[in-house]
């Protein structure tokens, strides 16, 4: 297994003030490496949402440290934190975030566009990370133009085409039909599988758990458990959870 390409130590986060001051996290560690897909899973509530935003450069966290491909972001500006989640990550979010106006190609180069990359070079990466995902035949389309399925695609494409090292993916099956959540997991899989990169999914869904090379369970803010999982194998069989009983997240 590779070098961690994001890493969270004990990390703390505490959201508001006084009476009404709430421990989102309490101390909480975790380490994604380059070539394996990690689920975080846990009830409302439990602090997933937190933690990603945290390794997300979104938030910063009350104390701890977050190192992002072996970058500490402490004591970095806001512009510093940008900067580096433009050139290290690339978000999935459960509600696509795609520009209605903007076509398929349009909206993946937005994040080429943000880091500068604006040549005739940034519009061949854009049609190779759409082909990747299997629209390369809807490139010129609108997103009332596509399918669920197809708008988390090009979500996707957008996620990868800066070749960030970590992706990191906030429920992005919820609002899919089982065939469509299976197909995208599919695509994540395969993304994970290169050695530089690796992919973190926040999800309360049961049923993407076979396509997970390590599952990690969050309540209360801290994490209580991990396992390790074999994938491509049985991913027809959702009955068998392991040591957690995902069915109840």
């Amino acid at each position: 297994m590779s070098e961690p390409v994001i890493e969270a130590v004990d990390v703390v986060k505490r959201l508001g003030s006084g009476a009404g001051e709430v421990h989102a996290l309490k101390g909480v560690s975790l380490a994604v490496s380059g070539g394996e897909l990690t689920l975080l899973m846990g009830p409302s509530g439990s602090g997933k949402t937190t933690l990603l935003s945290i390794l997300g450069c979104m938030l910063t966290p009350t104390s701890g440290q977050v190192r992002v491909d072996g970058q500490s972001t402490a004591g970095k500006s806001a512009e510093e934190l940008a900067k580096l989640r433009r050139e290290h990550i690339g978000f999935i979010f459960q509600s696509y975030h795609l520009f209605p106006t903007l076509t398929a190609a349009d909206n993946v180069r937005l994040a080429l566009d943000v880091r500068g990359e604006n040549s005739a070079r940034s519009v061949v990466k854009c049609e190779e990370a759409l082909a990747r995902v299997g629209l390369g035949h809807r490139t010129g389309a609108f997103p009332r133009e596509l399918s669920g399925g197809e708008q988390q695609r090009v979500a996707i494409a957008r996620a990868i085409v800066g070749n960030a090292s970590t992706i990191l993916a906030d429920e992005p099956t919820a609002a899919l039909d089982s065939e469509n959540g299976h197909a995208i997991m599919e695509l994540l899989s395969e993304i994970a599988k290169d050695a530089k990169r690796g992919v973190l999914v926040v999800t309360h869904d049961p049923r993407i758990l076979p396509f997970a090379n390590r599952v990690v369970c969050i309540e209360d803010g801290r994490i209580i458990g991990e396992e390790r999982r074999n994938t491509g194998v049985n991913k027809g069989n959702e009955a068998e959870y392991g040591i957690y009983d995902y069915a109840q997240i």
